[in-house]
């Protein structure tokens, strides 16, 4: 069999030494530009290609990241794999996905994740138990929790940095609209009962129509899941009682929220009761939903994402968390306001 060829193979055929080799292939270490064309020049004619395994043996960083979910129905959540893995690759290091259970902790998969020896975790849509908190603390490695923080305090809390978006500021921005375009009978339609996105943005709705004397008269649970999403309308929706304003916790509850609304019970949208999500995935904008939404920047969560992983596995920081503001964007599921006749 044909000796695969070394980086000292390479050294000797570009005239540089073996450090020199290693750092071209290093992503963002120093290296000229007429050093680094030499060794690619070489590499290529030996057919030399680095070995990342060999590599993390000898600087002990595999340069991967674990990326843990919970579940990816949600629209929202393939946005985000896209934008943090291309943001990761470019700065040389490589994403491995795991999935943990739905409405658990990520207990389970995390001896398999410490097998690969990580340099850093992000947890998306999975929580964050006190007991992964410890482990990964033990062995040095960073976990940011993206879209949610630990409500349950403790080491999870603090072992942990976050990136999310303002939720209580997106719930507050949802109830002034809703309230200003005439609405009066409010519901709102939560995700998961311990999930920190969910609570945040249900209580900044609650407070803020509180602040302008309504308060919410109707409310279910979705789970964050399309079917029980449709279920629970159904519920909320049964008698003669009900809102004719709906806050849903994200869009895919939204979505699945109109097409009942419209589809099943007959209602008009957004004559007789509006409807809007937060994330603003693209299915949001489509024709046949055009659904007034709270939109999280993703990029500007996943650059502070990526920020928060180098630092912390280059340097022994504290964790802290980040908050991105949100932006409502205004389509067809709410009532526009209103002309003023200047007579």
């Amino acid at each position: 069999m044909k000796t695969a060829p070394r980086a000292q193979d390479v050294a000797d055929l570009a005239q540089v030494s073996q450090s020199a080799v290693s750092r071209t292939f290093t992503p963002g270490a120093s290296v000229s530009e007429e050093t680094r064309r030499k060794v690619l020049a070489a590499a290529q004619r030996l057919g030399y290609r680095p070995n990342a395994l060999a590599r993390s043996l000898i600087t002990r960083r595999s340069r991967i990241v674990a990326l843990v979910m919970s579940y990816l129905e949600n629209q929202f959540y393939p946005l985000v794999i896209e934008k943090l893995s291309q943001k990761l690759q470019k700065e040389g290091y490589h994403v491995l996905m795991f999935i943990a259970e739905v409405d658990e902790a990520a207990d389970g998969v995390l001896a398999e994740i410490l097998q690969y020896q990580v340099d850093g975790i992000v947890m998306a849509s999975a929580m964050l138990s006190s007991n992964v908190a410890q482990s990964c603390a033990e062995v040095g490695v960073p976990v940011v929790q993206f879209n949610r923080v630990s409500i349950l305090g403790g080491l999870a809390r603090h072992a942990s940095s976050s990136v999310t978006s303002d939720n209580y500021a997106g719930g507050a921005k949802v109830a002034r609209l809703l309230v200003e375009r005439g609405y009066r009978r409010f519901g709102y339609l939560a995700g998961l009962e311990d999930s920190s996105t969910s609570i945040e943005r249900e209580r900044g709705y609650r407070d803020t129509l509180q602040q302008l004397g309504h308060d919410v008269g109707y409310r279910e649970v979705g789970h964050y899941n399309f079917d029980l999403a449709q279920a629970a309308v159904r519920r909320m929706f049964a008698g003669d009682a009900r809102p004719d304003a709906l806050f849903a916790g994200n869009d895919h509850m939204a979505i699945a929220a109109l097409d009942v609304l419209r589809q099943e019970i007959g209602l008009r949208i957004p004559e007789d009761v509006a409807v809007v999500g937060f994330d603003d995935v693209p299915q949001a904008a489509w024709g046949a939903y055009q659904l007034t939404t709270v939109r999280q920047q993703v990029e500007p969560m996943v650059d502070a994402t990526v920020s928060l992983l180098r630092e912390q596995m280059q340097a022994e920081l504290r964790p802290r968390d980040v908050v991105v503001p949100c932006d409502l964007i205004e389509r067809a599921t709410v009532r526009s306001k209103p002309k003023h006749n200047n007579l």
